[in-house]
């Protein structure tokens, strides 16, 4: 890696997981607060939230990484936790999109 690449991928990686961080305690002080359905949804979609703007930081942080990628075992490494990333980011979304949406009234039987 180049000299400034490797510190600031470092950095990014280590500001996202402070942000990760941040909103873990903001969840866990929603439900300090009182717990009940509302502060529980709340936490969960902070919780969310949280995930999501760490997983950017560090797809931000691995795709800084890839200036120096030079050989195929390399690239197919970065392939691999890009996906993983890309599917981890699908469900947090997905979860979020489920926590957020009113509950279906349900059908007469």
């Amino acid at each position: 890696m180049n000299a400034w690449t490797a510190p600031a991928a470092l950095v990014i990686g280590a500001v996202g997981s402070l942000v990760l961080v941040g909103y873990v305690l903001a969840a866990l002080w929603t439900l300090l607060r009182g717990r009940n359905e509302a502060n529980t949804v709340k936490a969960r979609l902070t919780i969310a939230d949280g995930a999501l703007t760490a997983l950017n930081f560090e797809v931000a942080a691995t795709l800084l990484k890839t200036l120096d990628l030079q050989i195929w075992h390399q690239i197919a490494l970065f392939v691999a936790l890009f996906a993983l990333r890309t599917l981890l980011k699908r469900f947090f979304t997905w979860e979020r999109r489920q926590i957020a949406a009113p509950p279906s009234l349900a059908a007469p039987a």
